[in-house]
């Protein structure tokens, strides 16, 4: 575990990627990260009668990537 079919390490894979593959995956992590924290602010200012189910519940889930903080969005808030 740790190094790719070729014998190299992931390290060295990371750095054989394009300049722009890495800014897109750096984007794509910020834009997570985003997401994540706009979760967690919402569901920490909002009332537990707003929200379906416990609080408590909804803190593991949206450290789930992508899928926690939309489920979150989706279906986590009373409208």
């Amino acid at each position: 575990m740790g190094s790719t079919d070729e014998g190299m390490t992931m390290t060295q894979a990371k750095k054989d990627l394009s300049p722009q593959v890495q800014a897109g995956l750096g984007l794509a992590g910020i834009v997570q990260v985003a997401f994540a924290f706009l979760a967690f602010w919402d569901l920490a200012h909002r009332d537990a009668d707003e929200v379906r189910g416990p609080k408590a519940a909804w803190i593991p889930a949206i450290l789930v990537n992508w899928i926690g903080p939309a489920s979150y969005f989706l279906f986590g808030i009373r409208r």
